[in-house]
């Protein structure tokens, strides 16, 4: 039987016309401190909004800029999992929040991290499938963070490993699947048709310029992908709006890179 409720908050953070979606996260205060970009987190969401982002994502203290009560509306997802950089090992995630609280402050979606290779894979998945069922029981989209990382992992790019990561989230009822693009469309073809939910594209480190940036969105969204949920790249952009509305363009409108690059305010 068809969800209801996750139907229409997913409306919320995808275009119901394209089935694409630009996610900006801004989870990495807790992560990494206060970083370039988030100083202010009400500036951060409201420039990302009036460029057209769908949603931003972040922990719980993100509700208290995400919905902003005036201009044009931007989904919110509430991020569940943490661990800090100063921790002995930042690729142990665990939870922190939980669904019940993310609806009970106006969320449309929840999201999780997990690190796929990772020594505590194990407890990782185990609160993946946890948090799947109770998204289902509420009607909750879920938001998954694949990435394959661990002793096993020689690269985190890697077509083999991106798309095994992508997969465990689809098999354990995710509903978008967040992971790292594989470096051309060729190989990042074989994670989508490989996952049965839509898959958008993490940004990573700060890249050294935009058109890298919008060059990987570009190459993505011709193989099927379900659009980005870059952070940095986007918050500590030199105009982050107009980074937005160019990415927008080429997400929802199938605009090339050259025609988005000529995109002004």
């Amino acid at each position: 039987m068809r969800n209801v409720g996750k139907s229409i908050r997913m409306e919320r953070i995808f275009n119901r016309r394209t089935g694409r979606t630009v996610i900006v996260p801004m989870d990495h205060g807790l992560t990494v401190g206060p970083i370039e970009g988030l100083i202010d987190l009400q500036e951060a969401v409201d420039k990302v909004a009036e460029g057209g982002a769908n949603a931003v994502l972040g922990h719980m203290g993100l509700p208290l800029f995400g919905h902003r009560g005036y201009g044009r509306d931007v989904g919110l997802i509430v991020h569940l999992s943490a661990s800090s950089s100063l921790g002995p090992d930042p690729n142990h995630k665990v939870l922190v929040t939980e669904v019940e609280d993310a609806i009970r402050i106006g969320a449309d979606a929840v999201s999780i991290h997990v690190n796929v290779g990772a020594e505590d894979e194990a407890t990782m998945l185990q609160d993946l499938g946890r948090v799947a069922r109770t998204c289902d029981g509420w009607g909750m989209p879920l938001l998954a963070m694949m990435y394959p990382r661990g002793a096993k992992v020689k690269s985190e790019h890697d077509v083999e490993y991106v798309k095994h990561a992508a997969r465990i989230g689809a098999e354990l009822g995710v509903d978008i699947v967040k992971t790292n693009y594989t470096g051309s469309p060729e190989t990042f073809r074989e994670v989508v048709k490989g996952c049965s939910v839509p898959v958008v594209i993490a940004g990573g480190p700060k890249m050294d310029t935009e058109h890298q940036v919008l060059e990987m969105v570009y190459d993505s969204i011709k193989v099927g992908g379900g659009g980005l949920s870059i952070g940095r790249n986007i918050f500590q952009a030199k105009d982050p709006t107009l980074f937005v509305k160019r990415l927008c363009k080429i997400v929802h409108e199938n605009y090339s890179l050259e025609e988005a690059e000529e995109v002004t305010l």
